[in-house]
């Protein structure tokens, strides 16, 4: 899902002082949403919605309504028998498990820049080190950022080194906004190379092969009149060289009529040292279909580049590599699972002319290509899993690298091509590594993340299974518990999904979620239809109309977790987040006796609205629009806060939300939290967790998340009757 920048919410002060104020109303109800029927009419169908007014956050009694319920959701969930031991633990497993490694690129010379969140710290700080033998430094400190300025948590988007290595950019925004600045500075010094430069979202940071300038893509200032649609469109690719005060519009719809361009294409201008030419790349951030064009190198920065257009979204083509004067690009017209094409620039190829490089798998779903000095390597996925895999010069998918390793593998960012390749590793029940290959034999550790369990972690046992939809059709599902936990029909079960975006549910291993784990709890992973376990046509049997897949799959998972005899729906609960919100809600409405709770976390929950808002028209390529009647019903269908009906038993439910949200706003929550407290007013409880210094989970630190997790763990322990909590009038 894209990001999108945080547009300042007025009267927030406010909202805390009321919230203040209603704590003092130990055990008393928030008050309900005033209800005005607002009656939208698509396709000859009306459409109500009481609680539109929920929308208006510059509203005071909006304001003072989600104080309310924010202070009632906090007093509750405090007073649930050993939530704060159950937060000290959770802090205890987060923090004695060594040290958490994020992003990580390598350049020439061994140099390897990574972001890293050191044991006892808060938020990943920006690192660098050379090579493996190495001293590291710390770049750039959030943490240190955020204490001069109140607090207010701080975070790193993302980050992108020079070929050189000797500057990085990244992008630094605050309170979960994802409102990132660009920044670039010296690795020797961390000297500011440039002035921050505003809005700009997306890490389509690319460096020039010499190293000295980069592009960037910006979004426009608006007015604050502005309709919230208008923000991610027509935006513009810049050329910043250092040294130079002034960058340089290089690519974009304002600037090319020409080239027939969208309004919502969001553009990166990329690059590969030894290429004598550039790539630029369009899409509307949520699907990867787009157009892409070419030029010579020796263009950039000119008035009249002499870009030509080699692909649109009608082409299929997700992806692309540059290698030399090849051009390499992952298609799936004609391989649903997909294929690499190579083109040569130098000659003029067209897409017709393209030829295979890579051929679509028996088995598995084609990935990502690495262009090495000693040929091609590719990703596999399949299920839960990933592997990397060598090419043979057939053009066919050959050995893997690492063979008898199990789980998920990804590729480190390797500008230098090294003749090595490192690579992380991710297990259901082993904490992460990041190994390196050699020529012969079994991969190394780099040591930069060694296994350490943390401190009283138990051991843990994961098996995949295939379990029949509602169709008939099998999906995948991840079954995780202790080492030698009884399956007696007793055990609080947690089942997760998401489904959306062709994003598929990787094997992981969760600090926090030991603390469910070590307790005798199971936590249960599907991969529904609308992820991209089995390829585009998986997740296009979980796409705009056929979206209903996808809590379908959720709702045969659980059925099978309770004929399995693992648990029953009094000890059952759903969780999704985002986009997996229109799992979670529509599978706990549409079938709310299988489940004792549900956890919705900055869900997806009014899908009717959504495409009226920033973020929400990039995303109706991939769930429909209201114009379209019959994308139109299926919205309507998967729109958690249109389905919940007045007297309905529904499961207890948290809702959380961070006030900052840019991905899905934060009234998704507040209607759907709002609408199921009415539909039933003396049912299970409903409660609206609120965060205002955090917006869509990206940025947030470690403590705000193991706050999170224990409030999430506590409320469902006591639906399930395992721990007391207060009794609610």
């Amino acid at each position: 899902m894209t990001c999108q920048p945080n547009r300042r919410r007025p009267g927030l002060r406010a909202l805390l002082l009321l919230a203040a104020a209603w704590s003092a109303l130990a055990d008393a109800r928030p008050p309900a949403a005033p209800v005005r029927d607002v009656v939208d009419t698509y396709h000859g169908v009306a459409v109500h919605d009481p609680y539109r007014d929920l929308e208006d956050l510059k509203n005071p009694a909006t304001q003072a309504w989600m104080a309310a319920q924010g202070a009632w959701a906090s007093q509750t969930l405090a007073a649930i028998d050993g939530r704060d031991a159950l937060a000290a633990r959770i802090a205890e497993l987060t923090q004695s498990g060594g040290d958490a490694i994020g992003e990580m690129v390598r350049v020439r010379g061994g140099r390897v820049f990574y972001l890293k969140r050191p044991e006892g710290s808060s938020q990943f700080k920006l690192m660098v080190r050379d090579g493996l033998g190495g001293a590291e430094r710390v770049l750039v400190d959030p943490e240190a950022i955020a204490r001069r300025h109140g607090g207010v948590p701080h975070a790193i988007n993302y980050m992108m080194p020079s070929w050189d290595g000797q500057r990085v950019a990244y992008g630094l925004s605050a309170a979960g906004s994802e409102d990132a600045w660009l920044h670039v500075i010296e690795t020797a010094t961390a000297r500011e190379r440039i002035r921050p430069v505003p809005r700009v979202q997306e890490a389509l940071v690319h460096w020039t092969p010499d190293s000295r300038a980069l592009t960037y893509n910006q979004l426009r200032r608006l007015p604050p009149s502005a309709d919230p649609t208008e923000f991610y469109l027509d935006s513009m690719v810049y050329l910043q060289r250092l040294g130079q005060a002034r960058p340089q519009p290089i690519f974009g719809r304002l600037l090319r009529h020409d080239l027939g361009i969208d309004r919502l294409d969001v553009a990166g201008v990329q690059f590969q040292a030894g290429s004598r030419f550039m790539v630029a790349r369009t899409t509307d951030t949520t699907v990867p279909e787009g157009r892409i064009f070419v030029a010579p190198l020796s263009d950039l920065g000119r008035p009249r580049a002499r870009w030509r257009a080699l692909v649109t979204a009608a082409d299929q083509v997700t992806d692309l590599a540059l290698d030399g004067d090849q051009l390499y690009l992952r298609s799936r017209q004609g391989a649903p699972n997909g294929r690499w094409l190579v083109l040569d620039l130098a000659r003029g190829d067209t897409l017709a002319e393209a030829r295979t490089a890579v051929a679509e798998p028996a088995q598995g779903v084609l990935q990502r290509l690495l262009p090495r000095p000693d040929g091609l390597v590719v990703t596999v996925s399949q299920g839960f899993t990933q592997q990397l895999m060598r090419v043979g010069p057939d053009g066919r998918v050959g050995a893997p690298l690492t063979p008898g390793l199990s789980g998920y593998h990804e590729a480190v960012a390797d500008l230098g091509r090294a003749p090595d390749i490192w690579l992380r590793t991710s297990e259901w029940t082993a904490p992460p590594r990041i190994l390196r290959t050699q020529a012969d034999g079994p991969p190394l550790d780099t040591g930069l993340q060694p296994v350490r369990l943390p401190k009283g972690a138990p051991a843990l046992v994961a098996r995949e299974v295939l379990v029949p939809s509602h169709d008939g059709v099998p999906v995948p599902l991840a079954i995780v518990h202790r080492a030698g936990l009884a399956m007696d029909g007793q055990r609080p079960t947690l089942l997760e999904g998401y489904a959306s975006y062709g994003s598929s549910i990787e094997a992981h291993y969760s600090r926090r979620a030991l603390a469910w784990l070590e307790k005798g709890g199971v936590l249960a992973f599907v991969n529904a239809r609308g992820s991209g376990a089995f390829g585009d046509a998986w997740h296009r049997a979980g796409f705009k109309t056929t979206k209903a897949n996808t809590w379908k799959d959720g709702i045969a998972a659980a059925k099978y977790l309770i004929a399995q005899g693992i648990t029953r729906p009094a000890k059952l609960a759903v969780n999704g987040g985002s986009a997996g919100g229109i799992f979670v809600g529509r599978a706990s409405t549409e079938a709310p006796e299988l489940f004792a709770a549900a956890v919705y976390e900055v869900g997806s929950l009014d899908t009717v609205r959504a495409e009226f808002t920033a973020n929400g028209i990039t995303n109706i390529s991939e769930f429909g629009t209201v114009k379209d009647p019959a994308e139109f019903k299926a919205l309507l269908e998967m729109s958690t806060y249109h389905q919940i009906r007045d007297g309905v038993a529904y499961p207890a439910v948290l809702l959380i939300h961070g006030m900052n949200d840019p991905r899905v706003e934060v009234w998704n929550s507040s209607k759907t939290a709002a609408r199921l407290q009415a539909a039933n007013p003396n049912g299970k409880p409903v409660l609206l967790r609120l965060d205002a210094q955090a917006g869509h989970g990206i940025g947030s630190t470690a403590n705000q998340f193991d706050q999170q997790v224990a409030d999430m763990f506590s409320f469902l322990w006591w639906q399930m009757g395992e721990v007391t909590g207060p009794t609610l009038r």
